[in-house]
């Protein structure tokens, strides 16, 4: 039997978790279909799930199409849970994006749809809600059209809208004007065709352009649009048949080498951890060792796999299918299983020299949490057990980014948004017992390097009380293309432990930059080496006091890269935000000053009817509150839409990050921290 991994994505109350439930229902999996509202659904099955309304955690459900097994991911649509999305991506055959035919396209139904068509993931539309009030057809196509992607084809007509008869009438290839711009649109995309519609567009018959729809269409080149509601099931039977006959369902070698991506963690009831594994190739079984990870290894003990929409106990799993493993104690998610390396997003927790910890995460396709704030215990014997409820949150989602200060007894956390941090607050409360506050949520800047820097030291010289030699060359680097170290000294000119001792260092204290922010795009060169071979006393004990250590570059790289930095200069850079604002013309006036208040930039309006389209940037500090004043400054009128877009160097006072190490900036402070043993005075 073929499988197709098939994700829901849309913007938060598009309706695609209802239509999870219409899908299920369609399929004979579910005899009732649940309700958002009263917490019935089947894939929001947490309680703050239920409570709030939303998805927070990424669900999987299973359905037979004919000969298809369709293993259905509903992923968050509020942009505070996007890391859900994030991880469900790498694992996705196809998508089903879906848009409320009322509030058409928003802010994040751009942001998953750029992402999607980057990714080359072959997507169909939903045009969901066509039974409620004010829904449009046409105003939303166009739109589709204008802002996801010109290569869209409506597969049928959408009538009565609006009303509780609303319905979808599929295309049959009987429509003169329906095969003439099917014709056009894909002719676009293949020159063939293109040579065949010049010479004559009548003669290309419906079954050679259907065909050629499903080819482009699992090439993501072009995205068929359906109409339809999940509340009353109009338009699904249609939708169903585009998934079956328009996305890319495959048999998957279940006689190769075992390999798997792992894209989800969780906890069982007994606090186990559980890994959601797509699985690529092979067969896997219970009692299985298997490798993940870059050196990681356990035994299967358990395994489900989803069936007809539940996860149900099997003794083994095969490609193509998605399975939950238990077993794999150290697996995190983006660990590749049964094959070497990491795929997906890297997620790794490092501890640095001085013992300060961070969660660490190589995003592939979103952009990174711009906020963060520090997590208070409410009571302070809570601490300890903050910290182990929190290192669980981080890894069931790396992008939280944990970040302890053991200097104040701090830990802060990463965040998308306010939302997500009200749900963190629940989640400690009520999984963990564990009641906490939190302080003002600030900005996440980054630091970039405004010229070339170096810096050495030299071992038992210049007050270099470690047995090491250290030379650093740091360069600015392009935007997005991270930390890269080389050599310019020869490789075997000391141990490698010495120098992959250096690179580590290098990396993890890039983390904290002259200003205390992270430095993500630079090059670093090792420049000098130098080190004392292992020697020993008489009797042969080794001598740490005569020999290097890796301990010793560990403690001396900082100082040699802060210092190298220094020499380059750094620019702070904060994060900023597009906007897309509709508004009525009137107020449009009345809110420029607030704009400039909250430095923003807008740039030349547009008109639509009655109402103005205002579009610029803003720095991303300043998005929450100007969410807040919307409804006042608009009389509940005015639309916002915003997204991360870039950063850029912030203009006034340059703020700083408190540190969480030892502070190589002020070297008297440091040594007396880091030096166990000093020489020379």
């Amino acid at each position: 039997m073929r499988t197709l991994n098939l994700g829901i994505l849309a913007h938060v109350d598009a309706g695609k978790t209802s239509l999870t439930e219409r899908l299920l229902h369609t399929a004979g999996v579910i005899d009732e279909i649940g309700s958002v509202d009263d917490g019935s659904t089947r894939t929001d099955s947490l309680a703050l799930e239920r409570q709030r309304g939303i998805t927070i955690k990424s669900a999987v459900v299973s359905f037979v199409i004919d000969d298809i097994t369709v293993n259905l991911i509903d992923t968050p649509g509020h942009p505070d849970f996007i890391a859900e999305v994030e991880r469900s991506l790498g694992v996705l055959d196809g998508a089903v994006l879906v848009i409320s035919a009322v509030e058409g396209v928003q802010a994040q139904t751009r942001v998953l749809m750029r992402t999607l068509r980057r990714l080359r993931i072959p997507t169909i539309v939903f045009v969901n809600k066509i039974d409620r009030r004010g829904a449009h057809g046409e105003r939303v196509l166009r739109s589709v059209a204008e802002r996801l992607s010109p290569a869209v084809v409506p597969m049928g007509a959408a009538y009565g809208l609006g009303t509780r008869g609303a319905g979808f009438a599929p295309y049959d290839g009987t429509e003169t004007a329906f095969v003439s711009g099917l014709a056009e649109t894909l002719a676009d995309h293949d020159d063939a065709l293109m040579a065949a519609y010049l010479d004559d567009a009548a003669v290309l018959p419906y079954g050679l352009l259907h065909r050629e729809l499903a080819a482009q269409t699992r090439r993501a080149a072009v995205h068929p649009v359906y109409f339809g509601s999940a509340i009353t099931g109009a338009g699904v039977d249609a939708l169903i048949t585009g998934v079956k006959e328009l996305l890319p369902a495959s048999e998957r070698d279940a006689e190769g080498a075992v390999l798997g991506t792992v894209f989800k963690i969780d906890r069982g009831p007994a606090g186990e951890k559980v890994a959601y594994v797509r699985m690529l190739s092979g067969t896997v079984r219970t009692r299985d060792r298997l490798t993940f990870g870059r050196d990681g290894a356990g035994k299967v003990t358990a395994i489900s796999v989803f069936d007809q929409g539940s996860a149900v106990p099997r003794e083994s799993v095969e490609a193509g299918r998605i399975a939950v493993l238990r077993g794999l104690g150290g697996v995190r998610i983006g660990d590749t299983v049964g094959g070497t390396g990491v795929t997906g997003v890297t997620a790794r927790t490092g501890v640095s020299p001085d013992g300060a910890e961070h969660s660490r995460v190589s995003p592939e396709h979103f952009a990174p949490p711009t906020l963060e704030t520090v997590v208070v215990p409410c009571r302070p014997a809570d601490r300890g057990a903050l910290h182990a409820a929190l290192a669980q949150l981080v890894e069931q989602d790396p992008l939280i980014d944990l970040r302890q200060d053991e200097l104040r007894q701090e830990i802060s956390v990463s965040l998308y948004g306010e939302v997500q941090k009200e749900v963190i607050q629940a989640t400690l409360a009520n999984d963990f017992g564990v009641e906490v506050t939190f302080r003002e949520t600030t900005t996440i800047c980054v630091e970039r390097l405004t010229g070339s820097g170096a810096a050495f030291e030299i071992m038992g010289k210049d007050h270099n009380p470690f047995l090491a030699t250290v030379g650093l060359r740091v360069d600015p680097a392009p935007v997005d293309s991270g930390v890269e170290f080389r050599l310019e000294v020869e490789l075997g000119s000391m141990p490698f432990a010495f120098m992959k001792a250096v690179e580590e260092t290098v990396k993890e204290s890039l983390f904290q930059g002259i200003h205390g922010w992270r430095i993500p795009d630079c090059t670093v060169t090792l420049t000098h080496s130098g080190y004392a071979a292992r020697q020993s006393h008489s009797h042969g004990v080794f001598d740490k006091s005569m020999s290097s250590t890796a301990g010793d570059f560990r403690n001396l790289t900082p100082l040699v890269l802060m210092s190298a930095l220094q020499q380059a200069g750094t620019a702070v850079h904060e994060p900023m935000h597009r906007f897309r604002l509709e508004l009525p013309a009137d107020v449009y006036g009345a809110l420029l000053p607030v704009l400039a208040r909250l430095r923003a930039v807008p740039r030349t309006p547009s008109t639509r009817g009655d109402a103005y389209v205002l579009e610029g940037e803003i720095p991303a500090a300043q998005v929450h509150e100007l969410e807040q004043r919307l409804p006042t400054l608009t009389r509940g009128e005015g639309v916002l839409e915003s997204a991360f877009d870039r950063y850029r160097p912030v203009t006034g006072a340059i703020p700083s990050r408190p540190r969480t190490d030892h502070d190589p900036l002020h070297r008297k402070e440091y040594l007396l921290r880091v030096v166990r043993r000093i020489a020379g005075g």
